[in-house]
């Protein structure tokens, strides 16, 4: 696994060198290092570096010359609001502690800096994106804002609205959300609410007393009472009729419930994550949906884009569900036709769709390898996508993967081995760049020593640079 790219702001530079000797002195088990150290002098430096290359994790002095810490924090959100950033101030700066947490900081830490809070603080940011990258597959850059913004959000008990299309995966975001939280402990409980009679709802929900309705044989505890300390995610949001909205927003808003049937309120500490492919504000404007309870739901919103619009996916997906739903002697790989047709289809039923159809195909297959044939009809019949065919395929045909490690390979010859500005030019993300060298196994030709330079500091990752251009 790559180390994590963490960017240190700090205009005094005694500071920026004690935090990169302290970070990079980090060793996972096999000895390589767990974080990438950049540096930058100033907030107007950090934001430049931020706009060309992508970072995990942003570490920044709260009072600095030009732009301080919070207004590096409010720029940095407009450029991406997902990337956490752990601020340090003055000890007793109580005030700008809270400024700096309701400017959306995923932590603070007091100087002069102790080193064992230092790492704790950054190991528990990671800890959290390695429990996302665990349960979330993607390496493109909007998916890469996702996973961030779980990393970011994870620590709190605020309620998050998960919008997208079917199919796109809300429900693994919010078991995401879950496993990087402190209630990973506890549980995480689901209920499709589109999926239960009204009736019957508000028995799973809140539940009932003996006696309370005819098949009441026994008192029951409803989710919320289950859920406790823990998180419930509640799918198909948009689904509830305005009575049950009534009663939910109760049990948001006063942490308690009552039993169908019950006359004494039970206190709940529950995380409670929604998710709809409604448009709830329409629904809001028609009285269909209680505009308070929307409000109360989407305090954090996340959106995941359909799989159509983060393309980038689609082969680590692939190579997922391959390998989730292989068994012993089943095959494991593509024919180069069958994986164009895969890259090509718009995927109206998004990954869901697209696990189907790998799973579907590995029953089908009949020899090692997965061919157009083994696809659903409607991925081989399907046109390609508008610009998915950018040049013509020679009669003979061509080695798809041999292709894609020459057009990599040029991009980075071209740009003096520049991951940045090559992945540019491919019109890739940083991290899909990353990935595919590293599955190509593509490494620079008689690598050079790399520079470490205050103003323009680059470092070289399998003899590739990275830097801030």
């Amino acid at each position: 696994m790559n180390p994590r790219r963490i960017l240190v702001v700090d205009d005094e530079k005694n500071q920026r060198d004690i935090l990169r000797l302290i970070l990079a002195d980090e060793k996972d088990d096999a000895g390589a290092p767990l974080y990438d150290v950049q540096t930058a002098s100033s907030g107007i430096e950090a934001l430049k570096r931020f706009r060309s290359e992508s970072f995990d994790l942003v570490l920044t002095d709260l009072k600095m010359a030009g732009m301080d810490g919070i207004q590096l924090l409010n720029d940095l959100s407009q450029i991406d609001s997902a990337t956490p950033v752990i601020l340090m101030t003055a000890h007793g700066s109580i005030d700008s502690v809270k400024e700096a947490l309701r400017s959306g900081a995923f932590d603070y830490l007091e100087k002069p800096l102790d080193r064992a809070k230092l790492l704790e603080v950054i190991r528990d940011a990671v800890s959290r994106m390695r429990a996302v990258d665990e349960e979330i597959v993607g390496v493109s850059e909007a998916m890469e804002r996702v996973k961030k913004m779980i990393v970011k959000v994870a620590g709190s008990s605020s309620t998050v609205m998960i919008r997208g299309e079917s199919g796109t995966g809300k429900e693994r975001v919010a078991r995401a959300v879950h496993k990087a939280s402190p209630r990973v402990a506890e549980r995480f409980q689901a209920v499709n609410c589109a999926a239960i009679n009204e009736n019957l709802l508000e028995s799973e929900l809140f539940g009932h007393e003996k006696g309370s309705f005819t098949g009441a044989v026994s008192e029951k505890k409803g989710l919320f009472e289950i859920s406790d300390k823990g998180t419930l995610f509640l799918d198909e949001i948009g689904d509830l009729n305005i009575s049950m909205q009534a009663k939910l927003l109760r049990a948001l808003q006063e942490k308690e419930v009552l039993r169908v049937g019950g006359t004494r309120p039970i206190r709940v500490d529950v995380r409670v994550l929604a998710a709809t492919n409604r448009d709830l504000e329409a629904m809001v404007k028609d009285n269909r949906f209680r505009e308070d309870l929307y409000y109360r739901l989407n305090i954090i919103p996340i959106t995941i884009p359909p799989l159509r619009q983060r393309r980038d996916d689609i082969e680590v997906l692939t190579a997922y569900f391959l390998q989730k739903h292989g068994g012993a002697g089943r095959p494991v790989k593509i024919s180069v036709d069958a994986r164009r047709l895969l890259l090509d289809y718009a995927w109206p039923g998004n990954v869901r769709q697209l696990e189907s159809a790998i799973e579907r195909a590995l029953l089908l297959a009949e020899g090692d390898e997965i061919t157009i044939e083994d696809l659903p009809i409607e991925i081989r019949q399907t046109s390609p996508v508008e610009g998915a065919a950018g040049f013509k395929l020679p009669p003979e045909g061509i080695a798809f993967e041999d292709l894609e490690r020459s057009l990599i390979l040029q991009a980075m010859e071209q740009t003096a081995w520049n991951i940045t500005r090559a992945a540019k030019l491919l019109g890739l993300s940083f991290r899909t760049m990353q990935y595919r060298l590293d599955k190509f196994g593509i490494k620079r030709p008689g690598r050079s020593k790399g520079q470490n330079g205050e103003e323009n500091e680059e470092t070289e990752e399998n003899g590739v640079t990275e830097s801030a251009d």
